[in-house]
């Protein structure tokens, strides 16, 4: 869910939504509390949640959070008084006095406006705690292909390598190593090594599990069944990833209400709960040896090209046209496998928007559509921001262009605002 902020400018009006009292000024990536300029405002501590849907109503507002640190002298503590005196140690007076002990600040926390109706405790149990829902299956399908190039690929390699009976070991092996994706300590490695998460500290901890288990009464889930980890990024985003993975950045974490943090963690659950995260994972790996190969193949060809036209552009020509036919023959000769492999990005990110929308609906299924329409209504709002100030310094913005929104994984916000729009009706 990761939008890039921009900087400030008079938010443009569109139809119903809610209207931003100010114009946040950004500098780069929203700030960390202590950073010199603060993010856009969330309302205060104990000020009620803007209404939902009123136009009259404004958005999501990130609270200025930068404490007042202290110098950057170094500290030091107090000597402790010596055993048996009545009082602290005696200090020299031609001595400097020394300094107090140094204590780390703490940044404020954002307002806490959740209604922790539960409690903690499930109202329901869930028929499929997870499962696979229809764009999970889909999201294995397409893979199919990739799948059986990368089988191709591994038997080639470990038969080249070694005699049969070792080679049909590696093979096994790597048809088994799927199973990687479910376990926890394998998670563990992944989620510290590619997604750059850790276990969130102690204060972290205890801002966030709550939160945690309010969403997952909510959907008769149990909630220690997937595990919480924190990414150092000041954007406001959050990952379902693996099979029991659920990460927030910190500044989703320290800057962004209960309720608002609550929206997009269930957005995460619905990932989980549909089965996205792991399909997306497995495909991926399954896949990944026929993607190197490919790469692999496409480097020597340009490399090839290069040399070639080194010597002579007839070289070029004609090594470029018997690329060309050799690439075109392979299509018509297994057409089931090449076509799905250059069809499938764009299939895989269709179906990566189509999960987004789930996810939206999941959450909107538990009572947070309206603070999750906030959330994207602020995404838009930088959108925007950013837009009008190229505009206005006489910089040009790059639109992505037909292919590219076809390759994005992500719908844009108003398409997921008007997939919101049935749970965001007064009757409900």
């Amino acid at each position: 869910m990761t939008q890039p902020p921009g900087p400030a400018y008079p938010e443009p009006q569109y139809p119903g939504a809610p209207q931003y009292p100010g114009t946040p000024q950004y500098s780069g990536t929203p700030p960390y509390p202590g950073a010199a300029t603060p993010g856009p405002q969330y309302p205060g501590t104990g000020t009620p949640p803007p209404a939902y849907p009123s136009a009259a109503a404004p958005p999501p507002q990130y609270p200025t959070t930068a404490p007042a640190y202290p110098d950057t002298a170094p500290r030091y503590p107090t000597a402790p008084a010596h055993p048996g005196a009545s009082g602290a140690a005696p200090q020299d007076p031609a001595a400097p006095p020394r300094p107090a002990p140094f204590v780390p600040p703490q940044p404020a926390a954002a307002p806490d406006d959740l209604d922790y109706r539960h409690q903690g405790s499930r109202i329901h149990v869930a028929a499929h705690q997870r499962g696979a829902d229809a764009t999970a299956i889909g999201r294995l399908a397409v893979q199919i292909p990739g799948f059986l190039v990368s089988l191709a690929v591994v038997t080639a390699i470990a038969r080249t390598l070694f005699a049969w009976p070792v080679a049909w070991l590696i093979i096994l092996a790597w048809l088994a190593s799927g199973a990687l994706v479910f376990h926890r300590p394998a998670e563990r490695v992944f989620a510290r090594r590619v997604l750059k998460l850790r276990p969130p500290l102690e204060r972290e901890r205890a801002r966030l599990e709550p939160i945690w288990r309010e969403v997952t009464a909510r959907a008769g889930v149990e909630a220690h069944t997937y595990e919480l980890m924190v990414e150092n990024s000041e954007d406001l985003n959050a990952v379902a990833a693996a099979g029991h993975l659920v990460g927030v950045t910190t500044y989703a974490l320290n800057e962004v209400p209960t309720s608002n943090l609550a929206a997009v963690l269930a957005h995460e659950l619905g990932h989980h709960a549909g089965g996205h995260s792991w399909a997306g994972l497995l495909g991926y790996w399954y896949s990944l040896p026929g993607r190197m190969a490919w790469a692999l193949i496409r480097r020597l060809a340009l490399a090839a090209l290069w040399i070639a036209g080194l010597f002579s552009t007839g070289a070029f020509v004609i090594l470029a046209l018997f690329m060309g036919i050799f690439l075109v023959a392979g299509m018509l000769t297994i057409p089931y496998i090449t076509i799905p492999l250059l069809v499938g990005p764009y299939l895989l990110a269709y179906a990566g928007r189509r999960g987004e929308l789930r996810a939206d609906q999941h959450a909107a299924a538990l009572g947070f559509a309206p603070k999750l329409a906030e959330v994207l209504h602020h995404f838009q709002y930088q959108e925007d921001t950013a837009k009008a100030h190229a505009a206005a310094t006489g910089q040009q913005l790059k639109e992505p262009g037909a292919l590219a929104r076809l390759l994005s994984t992500h719908p844009g916000n108003y398409e997921r605002l008007r997939a919101l729009e049935p749970y965001l009706a007064p009757n409900r």
